[in-house]
């Protein structure tokens, strides 16, 4: 279930793109399934066309779904060695949704990670 928090400093585009791609990474929406038609999703979250049209455009651009005018927008299986650049990739749009709610700035996030990189080195011995 994909749900829009109009209060949210997320911009609706994002907050949809985001939950469809939690889904896929979690195992919810499995290789080949179909997505709702852009205006059917549009219509049940009360955003427009445009909005979803952007997420799943993303979506896409991330390989994460294929659409066509036929078959519309299915989830796209992963290969082996595209699945933890992918994961990856959307584990940081977590982070970055998640630092933006919270009125986190750039330098602030890019702080965080260069302080839990060092905590990390620090505790292993040193990384690559």
């Amino acid at each position: 279930m994909i749900v829009v928090d109009e209060t949210s400093a997320v911009p609706p585009f994002e907050q949809i793109r985001s939950q469809i791609a939690a889904q896929i990474r979690a195992g919810e929406l499995a290789d080949g399934h179909r997505l709702p038609a852009i205006r059917q999703l549009a219509g049940d979250l009360r955003v427009a066309p445009g909005t979803v049209a952007r997420a799943y455009a993303e979506l896409e651009a991330a390989g994460l779904i294929t659409t066509s005018r036929a078959a519309g927008s299915r989830v796209k299986g992963q290969s082996a060695e595209g699945t933890l650049p992918s994961q990856l990739d959307l584990a940081v749009q977590h982070l970055l949704d998640r630092a933006e709610g919270s009125g986190l700035s750039r330098a602030d996030v890019v702080g965080l990670i260069q302080g839990a990189w060092a905590k990390r080195e620090m505790e292993q011995g040193g990384m690559k």
